[in-house]
């Protein structure tokens, strides 16, 4: 009875979030391309997956609704501080909804939905997006391949790589600080401007962090032949981090989801950051379908 409580308030939680102003906020089979061992692999796939949860409990998961708090910190050349608010995340299946509310009318937060046709972003104000949406809407294959939110959502694609058009390519151990983690990288069958790699643990072969990083190259500025100069190239990086698994029903799940975006250009650096704390978690779910579209909302 107790759990079912807990279930229904994070529910009631969930649709508020999506309700209130401050939250305005293919079948093909994958390709698996082997850079060295083809049972190296299939074997960080594999455990990644047990880390998650037994077959059968993977499977009797089809919706997510996971609630918290988050807290956005800001360092840009104009601009620094942090403020207090709160997250959420929806999944059924492929369909996907992400938002953070915080109570601040110069951000009042993040939204972001794909209903498994049509991915779509919040504003800040009337034409306005987030540094954030911005990113994501040009690279909105973050969202619509089910990675943003690592194994916290239902359209994860590592859950389901027989139904999905990408490409995985084992690249060996790494450190993230005195973490070692397995890398593999992410291609989707269509490309990306971003270099996509995931991070697993080599003990537990959780999910610990995907990175998304992209270059746009340096150009000339306007002036003539004679005055041209080079133009700085512009580093975009943009990472999840998840940490704290513990087991929510009958799947192990991260309860820290830390957010970051740096980008360096000639207008100077900024970094972005978002840390969430999860608190509740509902299983199977009833989500209405028109959550996942937050144009208007």
């Amino acid at each position: 009875m107790r759990e079912n409580r807990l279930h229904q308030h994070a529910f009631t939680l969930f649709c508020a979030l999506v309700a209130t102003p401050l939250f305005l906020i293919n079948a093909t089979t994958s390709t698996i391309v082997l850079a060295q061992d083809k049972m190296k692999l299939e074997d960080v796939v594999a455990k990644h997956l047990e880390s998650i949860g037994t077959q059968a409990s993977r499977a009797g998961v089809q919706s997510r609704v996971v609630v918290g708090t988050s807290r956005a910190v800001f360092k840009a050349r104009n601009n620094a501080g942090a403020i207090e608010g709160r997250s959420v995340l929806a999944s059924e299946n492929n369909k996907v909804l992400f938002g953070m509310g915080f109570d601040n009318p110069d951000y009042i937060g993040e939204k972001f939905g794909f209903d498994g046709k049509k991915f779509t972003v919040g504003y800040l104000k009337p034409g306005l997006r987030s540094t954030l949406g911005s990113f994501i809407l040009i690279h909105d294959n973050v969202f619509k391949e089910g990675l943003m939110g690592g194994t916290l959502s239902s359209a994860w694609p590592l859950l389901n790589l027989a139904e999905r058009k990408v490409k995985l390519e084992y690249a060996g151990e790494e450190k993230i600080g005195q973490q070692s983690v397995h890398k593999l990288r992410y291609m989707p069958m269509k490309g990306s401007e971003l270099q996509i790699s995931l991070y697993f643990d080599t003990k537990t072969f959780q999910h610990v962090r995907t990175q998304y990083d992209r270059v746009a190259g340096a150009r000339f500025s306007s002036g003539g032949v004679d005055n041209q100069a080079v133009m700085k190239a512009s580093r975009y990086r943009m990472t999840e981090d998840f940490s704290d698994f513990k087991a929510e029903d009958k799947l192990n799940l991260p309860h820290i989801y830390k957010l970051q975006l740096e980008i360096e250009n000639t207008n100077g650096n900024s970094i972005h950051k978002w840390e969430m704390n999860l608190s509740q978690f509902a299983l199977n779910q009833a989500i209405d379908e028109k959550s996942f579209n937050v144009e208007g909302k």
